[in-house]
């Protein structure tokens, strides 16, 4: 089987995590592509990409270009004479000139089952919608937003419990192999595309940390699947007091309250109990403003006055 050289374009660690595929593979990793350095952590010092570490590591050639659009970039892109071009969650636009310079052109790791959710966020709002299965598609790229053709799907099943972060390793898991044998059936010719159904598609919009808040005229399972989307970043929100609380974990009671939505019915040590349209919020993991995350009990030992009985959660 031919060996392809590929430039391989991408930035978090689910990007990293298929690079890493690639370079376990016969395939060969000429370039990487990957966001400029961004400032972290409180010094808020310049820290390279997941991607980027990993490529230094093993001595591949990086490039960092703030945008691909000058033709400056697009010249050093073609220098590089790639057979095929492998995109994960780089986060920049590819214009066509880039799309049609590799040999075989571009592909893409996508983490949902096309076309269900295209766009940037596409594991959180899996979630968030209650969809019970998610999965990847790698998709030959076009100038659209996640339209182009897929060349293969990889299925994952969504458990009632699962958060963006244990999904997004679980996405890593599926996505490794059919990735490699994407490359494989590329090298050899022996690739199907298939379109996409534009009827079926949604867009899955960048998560932004505005629409963190819960609202309590939701149901408790509408509750439920928005934590859990928004775990680990950028974390539900709810405030009791005027205080600012971070819920990580609750589960959705079918049991449902004739208290107004957002009251607290019961505080123990199975979690806080409070009130929804529908249903009820067992939040079992909360945060307050300069604290560690922890359980309700835990909680409940220091502040269990800030959560008697008939309060109000806005």
């Amino acid at each position: 089987m031919k060996s392809l050289r590929i430039i391989f374009a991408g930035t978090p660690e689910f990007a990293s995590a298929h690079l890493q595929a690639i370079l376990d593979s016969q395939h060969q990793v000429i370039a990487v592509y990957t966001q400029p350095d961004r400032p972290a952590g409180r010094g808020q010092k310049l820290m390279p990409s997941p991607v980027k570490s990993l490529a230094l590591e093993h001595n591949i050639p990086v490039f960092q270009p703030k945008s691909l659009r000058n033709e400056d970039a697009q010249k050093e892109l073609a220098s590089l004479d790639a057979d095929l071009m492998v995109v994960v969650a780089y986060g920049l636009i590819l214009p066509q000139a880039v799309l049609d310079t590799p040999t075989l052109g571009c592909i893409n790791v996508h983490g949902s089952i096309l076309p269900r959710w295209r766009g940037a966020a596409p594991i959180q709002r899996a979630i968030e919608a209650g969809d019970t299965e998610s999965g990847v598609t790698i998709m030959q790229m076009d100038a659209g937003l996640d339209t182009g053709d897929m060349l293969l799907k990889a299925f994952c099943p969504i458990h009632p419990t699962d958060t963006a972060s244990n999904l997004h390793d679980r996405l890593i898991e599926v996505g490794q192999p059919a990735l490699i044998q994407s490359l494989n059936d590329i090298a050899g010719g022996n690739i199907h595309p298939e379109k996409q159904d534009d009827k079926l598609a949604n867009y899955a919009h960048k998560m932004s940390k505005e629409e963190a808040r819960l609202d309590w005229q939701k149901s408790a399972q509408a509750l439920d699947q928005q934590i859990r989307a928004f775990n680990p970043w950028p974390v539900a929100i709810t405030a009791l007091d005027d205080t600012n609380i971070r819920v990580w974990e609750a589960t959705a009671l079918e049991e449902s309250s004739t208290e107004e939505p957002g009251t607290l019915i019961k505080a123990d040590k199975d979690g806080l109990d409070i009130a929804c349209s529908e249903g009820t919020l067992r939040i079992k993991r909360l945060q307050l403003a300069g604290s560690r995350a922890m359980t309700v009990q835990e909680l409940l030992n220091s502040k269990k006055a800030m959560f008697s009985t008939g309060k109000q959660f806005s």
